[in-house]
């Protein structure tokens, strides 16, 4: 659940931006982000605990992996767990490369400027609010559209039958 509310605040944070910078964006390529940006993106990613975005993504994915292919070769299980072990841990650290793109991306559509500019929001008392905050709001509100999205299936579902019934139909 925990590391859900760090993707959902990552993931609305990455939504807000892009909407937000959306009618700015200009008709040719930016230059590519300097080294200082990429820095100031990085400082507000770790700031915004990013990083329980992707923590586990490198045994997530390698778990997948397994159960895929012990679909077509469950006689293999118990090689197949132990071999799941020996690539966690060969590929451990991969997951830095997550870290990295997610910073050349901001980087590209921050200037370094208001990446700094976001940092030093971010070490505000309001700024330090909006990081405790953030992720429980998000999760009531997340918790909030599920309730609204059942009750709203519910008058869904009575629109169908009621539309079906006037066709001669139950359903």
């Amino acid at each position: 659940m925990r590391s859900l509310i760090h993707f959902l605040s990552a993931a609305g944070l990455v939504l807000g931006l892009a909407f937000a910078t959306a009618p700015a964006q200009s008709q040719t390529n930016p230059p590519p982000p300097t080294a200082a940006a990429i820095a100031a993106a990085k400082e507000l990613l770790a700031m915004k605990h990013a990083n329980g975005m992707y923590a586990n993504a490198v045994p997530g994915v390698v778990e997948r992996t397994k159960n895929e292919l012990m679909q077509t070769n469950i006689n293999y299980q118990k090689d197949l767990n132990e071999v799941a072990v020996i690539v966690t841990q060969k590929l451990a650290g991969r997951e830095n490369e997550i870290g990295e793109g997610m910073a050349k991306v901001y980087a590209s559509q921050f200037t370094e400027q208001e990446l700094k500019d976001l940092v030093t929001f971010y070490k505000t008392p309001l700024g330090q609010k909006l990081l405790t905050a953030e992720p429980k709001a998000i999760s009531l509100s997340m918790q909030y559209l599920t309730q609204w999205a059942q009750n709203f299936a519910v008058v869904v579902n009575g629109e169908f039958r009621a539309e079906m019934r006037k066709r001669g139909k139950q359903i």
